[in-house]
């Protein structure tokens, strides 16, 4: 039996590998999932079949577990809209989290019964242990306020000092768990601080960054359970939770030195000078004019262009105008128009949050363009169409030294002969920041609902035949 148990784990992580292979390109990210969902459900009947030392049979409350835990999750998928699903991620982060504290803490008052009766524990696995429950609640109640957060249930607030008192709380935590390994006794009452603790870490390390950060703050919690995970498979000798752990762990700490190098900013700076709450640059002086363009206007620019780029924010994913603009994509298209996607890495709220809400809305992966790739295309394009975006186009970040984006890459949609925003009002994108390409002479403003401004401009399009 454990000989099949190995090898079904042994298939798990190939198929994990292999999912997570499929899930770096659109075309195949479907499949991916799949694929990585089967070999993760394998791994769980391997898991149960595995013969165990002690013989107990704890099925009944395991099966009620999985049954309520697949009913929670059916409901969830089917009612999360497109534009929560950064929060159901940072939920799901939370709760890989919680699941390594609650295996460690059980594992350490088992330690504890084994001190109590004079028995020896080994220093690694008490060690593995105490860093499996301290990762997991920072990951927690990390992961928590990143819900909050993106869910606008939680402000901005600046806790005095953070630096110090982030430094301060991981030397002290990181103290206390050597201690404990050190000198074990028969209270459980340091644990049970460390565990405090390590809570209160997750809060204060999260709360300081600023919105603009999120997606990378939200890659880093996904790196964070991964590596709990990874230490709760030690603690019990699980290849499967140990191989899989290091690939979430491994897979998350890429994407997050990726969103990293698409926001020009160091891990370190982001997790210590978050920004997010300026409204202006410094080059930002005088009155500035915007000018504004009917709907009428901007669809005799569109019907007689040959070349448009859209460009979609977390404003598209609001409005839920995804759709719609896939619509008008066809519309144009049927004119002879090429209509293109150009995708920044830290659109929306999440990584891949854009590419998400166009392949629901079935746009072709071709036409998906990576920031590189459709910046090479913005010299010959006639309209680029600002759908909800603010900071991933915000010039300030090349030409203004003073903005907090600053040297950070961006799609350069001035390269392009016109620009039309739509926005529902000038209030500035999640990063606080005023952007200086509404006042561009190439810029015309389109206020309003995206999705009813984009139904309109197919009606004004289908009128000039």
């Amino acid at each position: 039996m454990q000989a099949i148990v190995n090898i079904s784990y042994l298939v798990a992580v190939i198929l994990l590998i292999q999912g997570l292979r499929k899930l770096s390109h659109p075309s195949t990210a479907r499949k991916g999932n799949i694929t990585a969902a089967i070999g993760m459900g394998l791994a769980i009947i391997a898991s149960l079949v595995a013969p165990i030392e002690s013989g107990a049979n704890n099925y009944l409350v395991i099966i009620i577990a999985l049954v309520i835990g697949a009913i929670i999750g059916l409901v969830m998928s089917k009612r999360v809209a497109m534009t929560a699903m950064p929060e159901l991620v940072s939920l799901f982060n939370g709760l890989g989290g919680a699941c390594a504290v609650a295996i460690s803490f059980i594992e350490l008052y088992q330690y504890q019964s084994s001190f109590t009766s004079g028995e020896s524990v080994e220093i690694g696995s008490h060690l593995t242990t105490q860093l499996a429950m301290f990762v997991g609640a920072v990951a927690f109640t990390g992961s928590l306020i990143a819900y909050g957060k993106l869910a606008g249930k939680i402000k901005d607030w600046k806790i005095p000092m953070s630096t110090y008192v982030n430094i301060g709380l991981l030397l002290i935590t990181l103290g206390l768990i050597i201690f404990r390994v050190m000198m074990p006794d028969a209270s459980f009452i340091l644990p049970v601080v460390i565990l405090v603790i390590s809570l209160v870490y997750g809060v204060t390390f999260v709360q300081p960054i600023g919105g603009a950060d999120m997606p990378v703050v939200i890659s880093l919690l996904n790196a964070l359970t991964g590596v709990a995970a990874a230490l709760a498979g030690i603690v019990y000798g699980n290849q499967m939770m140990l191989i899989g752990g290091i690939l979430v762990g491994s897979s998350g700490t890429i994407l997050t030195v990726v969103m990293c190098n698409a926001m020009n900013r160091s891990l370190f700076n982001v997790i210590i000078g978050g920004f997010g709450g300026s409204t202006a640059s410094g080059g930002q002086q005088g009155e500035q004019v915007v000018k504004e363009a009917t709907v009428n206007d901007v669809a005799v620019m569109l019907r007689y262009s040959d070349n448009v780029m859209v460009v979609p924010g977390y404003g598209m994913a609001v409005a839920q105008a995804q759709k719609t603009i896939k619509e008008l994509d066809n519309l144009l298209s049927e004119h002879g128009v090429n209509v293109n996607y150009a995708i920044h890495p830290v659109a929306g709220r999440m990584p891949g949050h854009m590419n998400v809400l166009l392949a629901e809305a079935d746009v072709p992966y071709p036409k998906l363009l990576d920031m590189d790739d459709a910046n090479d295309q913005m010299g010959e394009t006639n309209i680029t169409l600002v759908v909800g975006a603010n900071d991933v186009v915000n010039p300030a970040a090349q030409d203004d030294p003073s903005s907090p984006i600053y040297g950070m890459p961006i799609l350069e949609i001035l390269k392009g002969q016109n620009v039309i925003v739509m926005k529902r009002s000038m209030n500035a994108g999640y990063a606080g920041i005023q952007n200086p390409l509404f006042f561009h002479d190439k810029t015309r403003m389109l206020f309003g609902d995206a999705k009813a401004s984009i139904q309109g401009l197919i009606d004004e399009v289908k009128s000039l035949g």
